[in-house]
């Protein structure tokens, strides 16, 4: 499998400073008491390198017995507070870690539910999933460790370098000489880490989607024998991951080598030049201690610092990715002068509507076509002709390449989106139903309707008898997708979605293909009571089921070809008659008359 290679597109400084502004300024409250903390807890640290110059000086050197209990209450009030300062700075960057993390979740989650539907067929579930869940997970090296980690380390840093330069300038300067040499091969460290940290997501995406598409066709899967297949597919990417993972870890793991051998290069120039400075007399044994200790305490910000670089490359991999799908706009959007739309007659229009999906080649090529308001219209045609793309650009999951598309005159681009699809009912072969109760699938038809109102509407479907047979009746759990009921069962409950919605204007496509010949004939009974009185186009490859329809056209390539009634259509002897004698062909008798 190739490895995707990924370019940084963001700096990081731009990256940090959009994390800090939409992620952490809600919480600017908690961040002012962290950043107190923190400072106190460094001026304690820092307190502390100084008290080992009295200690030394006037407890050891000069054995003064008045300074033992003052000093040694001083250390440990030194230690309390900053014992203290940690524990509340633990806590607050800690909540603003979490919630910053929570927030971007639940806000990444609002935005694709905004998003057109072209989005989620150009990006595949795993790859969505992985950035709602993997990426934003790891942001959290970004937000909890790093960002908050950095301030700490930062305070600590300078106080405890205060403090050396107070002591001893002539020596702090000598000890960190050596440090910025590390300067270049941090920062190569972080570049290269970010980009193996977004390598490593893209491929976590697609881990996820093969996952998915081999339990939701593991029927298929093993009918056919591919167990094997499916296991070397996704084992090739699981060692990709693995080596990725390990990339990752070497280059993390390589900062803390560079950090020791330069932390051991300091240390052994205080002790040579600074131990020289106490013989000669130039410092007292005190200050010399005092030194050292600020050094020694230093060192593990100074090490932490270092590291926090490709910690934080890490989490930035994972915050650019996430930033690039809050960025992404819907290309279907309300119009800034968009109404309400009203629907009187619900005559539906396309005029001269052209589409395409790549730029390249129309899928309906100028189509005309009318539906009267009240009626029942049928789209037929080979596949591939254009019906179901038709179909998509009246809710407008899809936006016209040219031409209008009109209900009761009005153009669909200038009504709202809400107002629009409040206004259409859809129920297709593809049911979709979730893993909630029969009372919650059907209530989405209509948010906040009553218990009457959804077994009312179940009536109407043909499902209250099979409900009510069930172990919890309307409270039954369907199960993932649904895949506890028949396919006859799933239908009629989406009908009765519909039923519920009692939207003017109804799409049926392909809405019987998939059950048998019970279940078919309960389901267009159910469908015939739910197209009484409403705009309804139809969908169908069983011509059986469009026979009553008032208006029939026949769609080729893009086109509309034929157009009439059943009878006036088969008189015509053209595709529609055509199409209707292969299937009757061996059973003439069973061809159903309008």
């Amino acid at each position: 499998m190739s490895k995707k290679n990924i370019s940084l597109k963001s700096s990081t400084p731009v990256l940090v400073r959009r994390l800090l502004k939409e992620g952490m300024r809600p919480y600017l409250g908690k961040v002012v008491m962290a950043v107190v903390c923190m400072v106190v807890g460094a001026a304690a640290n820092a307190g502390y390198a100084l008290l080992m110059d009295p200690v030394v000086n006037k407890i050891f050197t000069e054995r003064q017995a008045d300074f033992l209990w003052p000093l040694g209450l001083a250390v440990l009030g030194t230690f309390t507070l900053k014992s203290i300062c940690n524990y509340g700075e633990a806590v607050y960057l800690s909540k603003v870690g979490l919630r910053v993390i929570a927030d971007m979740q639940a806000r990444m989650f609002a935005h694709l539910m905004r998003m057109d539907v072209a989005f989620f067929h150009s990006n595949s579930t795993g790859s969505v999933l992985s950035r709602l869940t993997n990426d934003i997970s790891s942001m959290r090296f970004a937000v909890s460790d790093a960002l908050t980690g950095a301030g700490k380390d930062a305070s600590s840093l300078i106080f405890l370098v205060g403090a050396m330069f107070y002591q001893d300038w002539r020596l702090s300067a000598w000890t960190f000489f050596v440090f910025p040499v590390a300067i270049v091969p941090i920062r190569k460290l972080g570049r290269r880490m970010r980009k193996v940290t977004a390598n490593t997501q893209e491929h976590m995406g697609q881990l996820t989607t093969y996952l998915e598409q081999s339990v939701q066709g593991i029927r298929v899967v093993k009918a056919y024998g591919m167990e094997e297949y499916e296991t070397r597919k996704v084992g090739t990417l699981v060692e990709t991951l693995q080596d990725l993972t390990y990339k990752a870890a070497r280059v993390r793991s390589a900062s803390s080598p560079i950090m020791e051998l330069l932390g051991g290069i300091a240390i052994t120039v205080v002790i040579l030049y600074g131990g020289l400075r106490v013989i000669e007399g130039e410092t007292t044994p005190g200050a010399f201690f005092s030194f050292i200790t600020a050094l020694m305490l230093a060192y593990r910000p100074i090490k932490s610092l270092a590291s926090l670089n490709t910690n934080l490359q890490a989490g930035l991999a994972a915050a650019e990715r996430t930033f690039d799908i809050l960025d992404t706009q819907p290309a279907i959007q309300d119009r800034p002068e968009c109404h309400d739309l009203r629907v009187q007659d619900g005559n539906v229009a396309f005029e001269g509507v052209f589409f395409t999906y790549d730029g390249a080649k129309s899928v309906l090529d100028g189509i005309d076509l009318q539906v009267p308001g009240g009626k029942t219209v049928a789209l037929v045609g080979p596949s591939g002709a254009g019906k179901s793309t038709l179909l998509n650009l009246l809710p407008r999951f899809f936006e016209v390449t040219d031409g209008r598309v009109l209900v009761d005159g009005q153009d669909v681009r200038d009504v709202g989106l809400a107002s629009l699809r409040s206004k259409i009912a859809l129920v297709s072969q593809e049911i979709t139903l979730f893993d909630d109760s029969i009372r919650a699938n059907i209530a989405y038809g209509r948010f906040g309707a009553s218990d009457e109102e959804i077994e009312a509407a179940a009536r109407a479907a043909a499902a209250h008898d099979f409900i009510i047979g069930l172990p919890e009746g309307y409270d039954t759990v369907v199960g993932e997708r649904g895949l506890n009921l028949s396919g006859g069962q799933r239908q009629r409950l989406a009908i009765a979605r519909a039923m519920l919605k009692n939207a003017p204007i109804l799409l049926l496509d392909e809405a019987t293909s998939a059950l048998d010949t019970e279940s078919e004939r309960q389901v267009q009974s159910a469908l015939e009571r739910l197209m009484k009185g409403r705009t309804t186009i139809v969908i169908a490859h069983r011509l059986s089921t469009v026979v009553n329809a008032d208006l029939i056209h026949v769609l080729d390539r893009g086109r509309v070809i034929e157009s009439g009634s059943h009878d006036a259509l088969l008189a015509q002897d053209g595709i529609y008659a055509r199409l209707y004698a292969m299937q009757f062909a061996e059973d003439p008798a069973s061809a159903p008359r309008p």
